[in-house]
């Protein structure tokens, strides 16, 4: 109260109080280190005190407990054949309670699709906890009613790809689920018009290194493709162009002017684009380039 004195913290109290007057601050502070033993069998036992993170890609957030699969009491002691069957009736229910509500199926079901999708595509749990968002977004808006659970998930997935600006493509995200490219589009642009969720403009800087790698350019390659790419956007060439196929005619005219024996081919099946739309960006790249 006074605010004079250094604050004190009475470790074995859980208080923090003022030397000075004395006035007690806080008086149930959390514990923050270890555990003084371990409930784990490892050779070398984790005392944390935190378990796994709240997460938005788990139907129950990961915020429901469940029932272990040890069949031992508290001292370690093995239990009785009797207890056990009733430990494993518990166990089935608790299993079954968790997924009473159809919510709770229908995020299970999506989720678990969601893992597979993020599994496959590799991408970060930012991206995944941002589709999760946006799913459950849509599901708040009756959003899933009526349509496929798997092109919802999958549409809400490549809305996270948009908006962490994350370099996949809608045919990407298409190749690895079970939907359709066409009925992934329109999941999409139903996401974007019922929710009214903004995108950012895709960077075709971003895809230059994924396509490189793929086509195996040098990484002077690379960083003129870069340039071109931002001399592009100062003069306006890149305005309204597909970022994957202005990404793979920047690379190609970079390869060309390094010397690198690499045909519009080769690129295109690097970036997943036709020959003619290389053409198409090269001819805009080497105005641009003049200018």
């Amino acid at each position: 109260m006074c605010g004079k004195g250094p604050m004190i913290t009475d470790a074995s109290g859980g208080e923090m109080f003022c030397s000075n007057c004395g006035y007690v601050v806080k008086d149930k502070i959390e514990e923050l280190g270890p555990e003084w033993r371990t409930f784990s069998k490892e050779d070398s036992p984790d005392r944390s005190r935190v378990g796994t993170p709240s997460t938005l890609a788990m139907h129950d957030m990961g915020l429901a407990t469940v029932v272990g699969l040890e069949n031992r009491d508290a001292s370690g002691k093995s239990l009785q054949s009797s207890m056990k069957q009733t430990l494993e009736r518990l166990r089935t229910w608790d299993r079954r309670s968790q997924i009473h509500e159809p919510i709770d199926r229908n995020y299970r079901q999506a989720f678990g699709e969601l893992d597979r999708l993020a599994d496959k595509l590799n991408v970060s749990d930012a991206v995944v906890e941002k589709a999760a968002y946006i799913y459950r977004k849509a599901v708040e808006k009756k959003l899933v009613q009526g349509r496929s659970i798997s092109a919802i998930i999958a549409a809400s997935l490549y809305a996270a790809f948009r908006d962490t600006e994350t370099p996949r493509t809608l045919k990407d995200v298409a190749a690895v689920s079970n939907v359709k490219k066409k009925e992934l589009a329109r999941a999409y642009r139903t996401l974007l018009r019922e929710m009214d969720l903004r995108m950012p403009v895709a960077d075709p800087i971003k895809s230059v290194s994924r396509i490189a790698s793929k086509a195996g350019l040098s990484e002077r390659t690379r960083r003129r493709a870069i340039e071109i790419l931002r001399l592009a956007q100062e003069t306006g060439t890149s305005a309204g162009k597909d970022p994957m196929g202005l990404a793979a005619a920047a690379l190609y005219v970079a390869s060309v002017m390094e010397n690198e024996n690499k045909t519009q081919k080769d690129v295109a099946e690097a970036a997943g684009v036709t020959e003619v739309t290389i053409r198409n960006r090269y001819k805009g790249l080497k105005a641009a380039l003049r200018a």
